[in-house]
């Protein structure tokens, strides 16, 4: 398998990234209309969610048709084109396919609820026991994982919404029309594919209730996991030479994680994990005020970046997406230190060991929405949260706060072209509001020579020229610092020192202390910084707030 630690990856969340049409919805003449503006960037594939047929009870993670475009977002000639012309400008198209489940939708749910015993079979249904569904399961969505069709005095099962049906991979025919579906994409010239919750679709051969938690331990990273994903690279993807893939991994283990992702496994390209996006939990609930514990995020990194890299695995690398607040607002400083946060921030991830990912308006420095009103809000998950809050009694201006941080709805707003009327996603009404961050687009961070955007270019021009990056070993560096998280790149005698300082305040750093060279120009090369000036002449270097600074170790002569 290719490896693809050259390349970085962009997120678009369609639905939020270039209206063509005036309806307030971003579609996929959009995205054609800003490749120029992609290519510019430099990055090298675009990761698209879910465009297919849905009722959108999940924003298009509730599929219904995987052959055919929504309406809403335009047609197959559409999506076709955008991909030829992405072609020319060297970009390749990843899609998200949604393998987990099915819309009940579907026309294969459908004919099951008809009583049709071939298409009863590619989903998962069973006897309760004394008026109780089959096991105490929990949905990722709430209440019971299990829901009843009376007709057949049977439950289907549905780890996430109950209008999400879970396919049964133990059936072959299910597997081979899904690998029918990769093939077709794959026709039609698409690059890649994220796999949406890939390590869920293998349940156990018994379902059994759990006593212990939620039920999750039975299905996650599942039996026949390993031989499925197999599979699926053997009957579409590998056959198709440097096909790029993610899997999305929910719960997972390190270990399992090198599986799906090292070469010789040939299973998947690369992996996504959320573990270090729960650090502003408090005791593990999302739905509270607290700031990230910034030594649990490092300790998170060290774990990930040090096991995939002894165990040979890749990992995706990220703090922004469509189900999470925008990483500026999060973990840095919008308001004070809005452009070195945002600099620093993108620093410390994209050097990482790994492929980095950039989320739509995150290379402009994008902030959280601020919506001061429960009616602004659109995602399901923060409306149902409100009401609960509001039920425990937390007073409004609290129950906004925490969904001004948390809701997943900081994500979705639309991108900030311009700061004209409809900041030129749109000529209509947006499906959802703007941001309410004021002074915030992309043509303004562009007119400064010094912006966001171009440290961003020279982030990924530095991945793609320097073997260190894509290949090199990881070590941290002083893990228990308070304010620093710095790590070494080692690839022969090449090395680069990483130095990021995740507060508002300055604080000092002795290579020396580190067993390493002594401060002077004659041993440390700056490459990169987010600070106009610095000075290697000291003893120590003093990091200033949100400062990113990247330096190459001189080899001895």
């Amino acid at each position: 398998m290719k490896n693809f630690n050259d390349s970085v990856i962009y997120q678009i969340y369609v639905k939020s990234f270039m209206d063509s049409n005036g309806d307030g919805l971003g579609d996929i003449p959009g995205i054609t209309s800003r490749l120029d503006y992609l290519e510019k960037l430099g990055v090298n594939y675009l990761w698209l969610t879910p465009v297919f047929i849905s009722p959108m009870n999940d924003n298009g993670y509730d599929v219904a048709d995987y052959y055919k475009v929504d309406p809403s977002f335009g047609t197959l000639d559409d999506l076709e084109h955008l991909i030829f012309e992405a072609k020319k400008r060297g970009l390749g198209i990843m899609l998200d396919m949604v393998f987990n489940h099915t819309s009940t939708d579907h026309e294969w749910f459908q004919k099951a609820l008809k009583g049709d015993p071939k298409y009863k079979d590619y989903y998962i249904f069973r006897k309760g026991s004394g008026g109780n569904p089959p096991t105490n399961w929990i949905s990722k969505f709430g209440g019971n994982a299990w829901e009843y069709v009376p007709e057949f005095d049977e439950y289907y099962l549905h780890l996430f919404d109950k209008t999400q049906a879970d396919l049964n991979w133990e059936n072959e025919d299910v597997r081979e029309e899904l690998y029918e579906i990769v093939n077709f994409w794959l026709d039609k010239g698409v690059s890649g594919f994220r796999f949406d919750v890939i390590n869920l679709i293998s349940k156990p051969d018994e379902f059994a209730d759990d006593e212990i938690g939620d039920g999750r331990r039975f299905y996650t990273d599942g039996p026949k996991i390993h031989q499925y994903l197999k599979e699926l690279n053997r009957e579409t993807f590998g056959r198709v030479a440097d096909t790029i893939t993610v899997g999305e991994m929910s719960s997972t283990t390190l270990e399992n994680c090198v599986r799906y992702s090292h070469p010789e496994e040939d299973e998947l390209s690369m992996v996504f994990n959320f573990h270090h996006l729960k650090v502003d939990y408090d005791e593990g609930d999302k739905w509270s005020l607290k700031n990230f514990d910034f030594q649990e995020l490092k300790e998170i990194f060290d774990h990930w970046q040090s096991g995939m890299d002894n165990l040979g695995g890749n990992m995706a690398l990220f703090f922004s997406n469509h189900d999470q607040p925008r990483a500026l607002s999060r973990f840095g400083d919008d308001k004070n230190y809005h452009k070195e946060s945002a600099k620093m921030l993108a620093t410390s991830l994209h050097l990482l060991k790994g492929i980095p990912y950039i989320f739509q308006g995150e290379e402009f420095g994008m902030t959280n929405a601020y919506f001061t009103s429960i009616d602004d809000y659109r995602d399901v998950e923060s409306i149902n949260y409100y009401n609960i809050l509001k039920k425990q009694g937390l007073p409004e201006e609290i129950i906004i706060k925490i969904l001004q941080a948390k809701s997943r709805d900081n994500g979705r707003t639309p991108i900030l072209w311009n700061g004209e009327d409809g900041h030129g996603f749109t000529t209509g009404t947006p499906w959802i509001p703007f941001s309410k961050m004021e002074g915030i687009n992309m043509e303004e961070d562009q007119k400064d020579e010094n912006s966001i955007f171009a440290y961003y270019q020279k982030l990924i021009r530095l991945r793609k020229e320097s073997p260190v990056i894509q290949k090199g070993s990881y070590k941290i560096i002083d893990k228990d610092h308070k304010s620093l998280f710095t790590y070494l790149r080692t690839l022969g005698e090449e090395r680069i020192l990483v130095i990021s300082n995740y507060y508002g305040e300055q604080v000092n750093f002795d290579p020396s202390k580190y067993d390493l060279p002594e401060l002077s120009r004659e041993n440390y090369k700056v490459l990169l910084s987010n600070y106009d000036q610095f000075n290697l002449e000291k003893e120590k270097i003093s990091i200033r707030p949100y400062e990113s600074l990247v330096l190459s170790i001189e080899p001895h002569k």
